[in-house]
């Protein structure tokens, strides 16, 4: 390995590349939107300065590009990511659906509650769909990905570095949840998004909209809101049985095998993510 190169906030040897090496944390992402939008402030924020109902399928690439580069870019690359990232929170503002008071977008509060449901929801995801981690690499993620909060502009020493804290931390935050208008026309959007109107001849959206493709998202959106914790999908007006929580997990494994078999079939160059590729060949591990 080339220890002189910048591998920026994480590196080969970290949890962080592990987890994130899986395919499958991209349910863990649908999660934690689903678990976001339980917090009616930060599901406010969305609503009133997201494009995702316009352009959903162009925020998800953005927040995509995001994470990659947080997870494999340079210090310089993550940096200017960041920067970017927090000139639009401290620009934005939005107003309380329920007191009307105005709020900033870059409130430690409402980013502590969007890092913690990201993280954890690509960790458990990728627990739950079989990646083998102990006790203390769950612990080390958690501690890793402090330095994700840390360039988005949060005090490390205010977020859950382990799983017994993230454990805390949910359970302080429940009274603060619930269900809102915006909570469930989010979800309702999460579940049925639209096919883009430049996504081809109006047969081709058809299909997308009808056909297999559709139905095979709902089983992947399905996935994401079983696994998250009982007492969220309760929130949602779900169940929070036991045996949910082993239909999600039967559900999210089947859909790990599914991705790591297509993945294998396809050519040697496009079963990196073209990030991730870059970074392990600056680290001579390509």
């Amino acid at each position: 390995m080339n220890t002189a190169a910048d591998l920026g906030l994480f590196g080969p040897g970290s949890v962080s590349w592990k987890v994130h090496a899986e395919p499958i944390v991209s349910v863990g992402g649908l999660r934690s939107l689903y678990l976001q939008a339980l917090h009616p402030r930060a599901v406010a924020a969305i609503n009133q300065n997201s494009s995702y109902r316009t352009d959903p399928w162009g925020r998800l690439e953005r927040t995509s590009a995001y994470v990659g580069t947080v997870l494999y870019g340079t210090a310089a690359e993550v940096e200017q990511a960041a920067s970017r990232v927090r000139r639009i929170h401290a620009a934005m503002r939005a107003t309380d659906p329920r007191t009307g008071e105005r709020f900033r977008l870059d409130e430690p509060d409402l980013l502590r509650w969007v890092h913690v449901a990201e993280v954890e929801s690509f960790l458990t995801t990728a627990r739950r769909a079989g990646l083998e981690l102990t006790d203390a690499e769950v612990d080390r993620y958690y501690t890793e990905q402090l330095r994700a909060a840390e360039v988005v502009g949060l005090d490390p020493a205010t977020v859950p570095s382990t799983a017994a804290e993230v454990a805390d931390y949910y359970a302080a935050m429940q009274p603060e949840l619930g269900i809102t208008k915006d909570s469930a026309e989010t979800a309702f959007f999460l579940t049925v998004p639209p096919v883009p109107e430049h996504w081809g001849s109006l047969p081709l959206r058809m299909s997308l909209t009808l056909g297999p493709a559709r139905w095979a998202y709902f089983g992947v959106a399905g996935t994401a809101a079983a696994l998250l914790p009982s007492w969220a999908r309760k929130m949602y007006g779900g169940l929070g049985w036991p045996t949910t929580d082993k239909s999600a997990d039967l559900s999210v494994r089947g859909i790990r095998l599914l991705l790591n078999a297509a993945l294998a079939a396809m050519p040697a160059r496009y079963r990196v993510a073209p990030m991730r590729r870059v970074a392990l060949e600056r680290a001579g591990l390509a």
